[in-house]
């Protein structure tokens, strides 16, 4: 089987053929490509090509593909059953190993995705506060919750206005520009008795990789406390990547509640929120607020995300970093040899090199980017055995299982790519 022909039948019983909207890869003006297997960098395809990896399931695969304590875990696990719907050990294992990492998540729920995580937060945040309104910035993608989806980055791009999300919901969202603080305050200023929170990406993944202006982060603590409301660190993409202690322990901000996603489950569909004591004790049962899932607290999913944490403190995230920044910067210049105009983002083991002339700070600056340019650079790169995320305005992530030869190998693709 080939991925035309999955394609085409997929395309019958899928809207788009697909399960989540990138996957099209029309922003690259190509079709998906169908992934058999992966293992360490690499994917394979059903037709049998090999990829060096730089997606990793959106990010949270910092170690690498189908890691071995991460197998050996999911396949003990499974041996005991697939789901329980009911408590197991291994929900407050993990739970205790998210705490010992980030200390300011003295308790947490599981869920099992990030858009579930930022939902139940939000409801929370609401909750506590008895307030209706949430700050979000334009270009943050807070998964697919209806309140989340005014001017949100990443897919929801691909349908201007998100059509089925009524006004009456969003009406309580606030934007501001990313990194524009004087945007928070003015909001602040007009309605902060109403204001439950203020929701952040600490560094934003959606719009590409765009890294907080000094002073941003601690602008928004400041005001969350001076008004009362809650600050709400999305870690779904930093968490445990940006350091081992999240975006939180390397800025040295601390929110009141903090979101995470699937690399608390090694790449399983799972996720969690979780902060401050008193307010997590808002949530039922102790308190009024209400979410319930029957697979929160998966068995096997709690197995892969305990493993996945137990390996990543044996790991050497500063030299990751020094690799991935080498590595970004040579690419960098590859592509400006090529007469081409580059700005590069990056941070710990995550890039993103935009087809800009100005350095990329906001939406507005990243969607100016030149996205043809990209999708040229994507097709060259993936005919070459190396798969990008399929837009320009997403991560670049390497990993653990990342060789100096792959890297090698990437940046001498690059030296074939022509415009």
């Amino acid at each position: 089987m080939d991925s035309k022909t999955l394609y085409a039948r997929a395309q019958r019983v899928m809207p788009g053929g697909v399960n989540s909207p990138l996957r099209a890869c029309r922003y690259v003006n190509s079709e998906p490509v169908f992934i058999e297997r992966a293992e360490g960098a690499y994917l394979w395809d059903v037709e049998g090509r090999k990829y060096i990896d730089y997606v990793l399931s959106w990010g949270p695969l910092l170690l690498g593909h189908c890691h071995p304590d991460v197998a050996e875990a999911v396949y003990m696990a499974v041996n005991k059953g697939t789901s329980y719907g009911a408590p197991c050990e291994g929900e407050v294992a993990l739970a205790e190993e998210i705490n010992k990492l980030v200390p300011s998540m003295e308790m947490m729920r599981m869920v099992s995705s990030g858009t579930e995580a930022t939902m139940s937060a939000l409801r929370l945040a609401r909750g506590y506060t008895g307030r209706n309104k949430v700050v979000k910035f334009v270009g943050n993608y807070h998964g697919h919750n209806d309140a989340f989806l005014a001017a949100a980055g990443s897919a929801a791009q691909i349908v201007p206005g998100t059509p089925g999300v009524p006004e009456g919901v969003i009406q309580y969202t606030l934007l501001a520009q990313y990194n524009d603080l004087e945007a928070v305050k003015a909001h602040f200023e007009q309605s902060g008795d109403d204001i439950a929170c203020v929701i952040v990406e600490p560094v934003a993944g959606n719009m590409g990789l765009v890294l907080p202006k000094d002073g941003f982060l601690q602008g928004l603590r400041d005001l969350c406390t001076q008004y009362g409301a809650l600050l709400i660190f999305d870690e779904v993409i930093t968490g445990f990547r940006l350091s081992i202690g999240g975006a939180q322990q390397r800025f040295g901000i601390t929110p009141d509640l903090t979101t995470m996603g699937k690399i608390i489950g090694g790449g399983f569909p799972v996720g969690c929120f979780g902060g401050k004591r008193e307010i997590m004790e808002h949530m039922a049962p102790c308190g009024g607020v209400f979410q319930a899932g029957t697979l929160s607290g998966n068995p096997v999913a709690m197995a892969s995300g305990l493993a996945t944490l137990k390996a990543l403190q044996q790991c050497d995230y500063d030299a990751l970093e020094a690799r991935t920044t080498k590595f970004a910067s040579e690419l960098c210049n590859i592509l400006r040899e090529k007469g081409q105009a580059i700005a590069l983002n990056r941070i710990a083991s995550v890039y993103t090199l935009y087809f800009s002339e100005v350095p990329v700070t906001n939406m507005i600056e990243s969607s100016a980017c030149n996205g043809d340019l990209y999708a040229a650079f994507w097709q060259q790169m993936h005919a070459q055995g190396v798969n990008l995320a399929p837009a320009g305005f997403e991560c670049t992530f390497t990993s653990f299982a990342h060789t100096d030869e792959d890297l090698e190998q990437t940046l001498e693709a690059a030296r074939k790519v022509s415009f």
